[in-house]
């Protein structure tokens, strides 16, 4: 049997070394500040010299898990150290009454007016006022159901093509023309697609489109057939795979603790990375990738290589149990893990409920 790294740094640690890393973590996550020998021999269980205190934070640092943020200052987690707590040692209770209550109240009442956008808003400014960090929430575009379809010439060889959701939404795509067709096709290729595709999504319109009969389809001449091809093809990636916006509540919480301009450029390059396409799609894939909440540490993934920031997501669900989104807090490596991963789990939760 193979043993995971976290499982062979266990077994090189003795109880005296354990408590003493943990006591260093612990300071870390409390307070952001070293701890030196003198401070750990009155915390410690058992009584040991400062002397033997510093043998054991050397062997720590030979290990990885700990550093000397300066010559004469205490010690600190390093980041492969947050990672071992987090795998060997990290206890995850349960979220107090009060902040489960706090969390389904506000979330359920967001949901009362029918609207997934305030739902969403409202669980990302909720998690941002209990974790005292910055809460997000990922929102793909979900499939709507398809009202009608309209092709509307631009010029002899180019159309609008327009898509009404029955929910009102209306999405345009400007699609290149078969040469040669004419209005009364344009308006044939249109009259088609709406009797096939009214109250479906994309991907079901399209899939019933594959399913027509060679007899069914005769009814279009080739030009025409040509459009009707075309104009469901121009909308291949939209719809659930494709992330519509992230909503951000709380970024004044992280500017607490800032302490130098470099602080302020990472905070930046979160932002920057977060709010692009790619940062949104592999965000999502992060939460995918897992059953429940996961704990990203400062640069385990490229998406926060330079913020130095840790985040903490979990995945929600649609009816169907498709995962639909994401959301989590993201902050400071040095958060209260601890409470937050209940928080997050408890409010992906409650968002999947309601959109049932």
């Amino acid at each position: 049997m193979i043993k995971s790294p976290e499982h062979q740094l266990l077994n090189a640690l003795d109880q005296r070394s354990r408590d003493i890393f943990r006591l260093i973590v612990d300071s870390y996550l409390n307070d952001g500040d070293p701890l030196g020998s003198r401070n750990l021999s009155r915390l410690l269980p058992h009584s040991l010299s400062p002397a033997t205190i510093r043998n054991v934070m050397s062997d720590l640092e030979q290990l990885g898990l700990i550093y000397a943020p300066h010559i004469s200052a205490g010690r600190l987690p390093t980041q492969i150290g947050l990672r071992f707590f987090v795998d060997a040692f990290l206890e995850v209770g349960d979220l107090p009454p009060d902040e489960r209550s706090s969390i389904e109240a506000q979330v359920s009442a967001a949901g009362s007016s029918n609207s997934v956008e305030s739902v969403l808003t409202e669980a990302s400014q909720v998690l941002s006022g209990l974790s005292r960090g910055a809460g997000l929430v990922l929102a793909t575009k979900a499939e709507g159901a398809l009202k009608h379809i309209e092709f509307v010439r631009l010029e002899p060889t180019r159309a609008l093509a327009v898509l009404v959701m029955q929910n009102g939404d209306v999405e345009n795509r400007v699609i290149n023309l078969p040469t040669g067709i004419s209005a009364s096709q344009l308006i044939e290729a249109s009259n088609f697609l709406n009797a096939h595709i009214h109250g479906h999504t994309l991907s079901e319109a399209r899939s019933e489109l594959t399913k027509l009969s060679d007899e069914t389809r005769q009814e279009l001449d080739q030009l025409s057939q040509e459009l009707v091809a075309q104009g469901l093809a121009v909308w291949s990636g939209a719809g659930t795979d494709q992330p519509a916006r992230l909503i951000v509540r709380g970024r004044a919480n992280l500017l607490e603790n800032i302490h130098a301009q470099e602080d302020i450029e990472r905070l930046r390059h979160l932002f920057d990375d977060l709010e692009t396409k790619d940062g949104m799609i592999q965000l999502l894939d992060l939460a995918e990738a897992g059953s429940g909440v996961r704990i990203f540490i400062g640069s385990e993934n490229k998406l926060f290589s330079l913020s130095g920031s840790s985040l903490v997501v979990a995945p929600y669900r649609d009816s169907d149990q498709r995962v639909v989104g994401a959301l989590g807090v993201i902050g400071p490596t040095r958060l209260n893990y601890a409470r937050i991963v209940p928080m997050v789990d408890y409010t992906a939760q409650i968002v999947s409920r309601l959109l049932r």
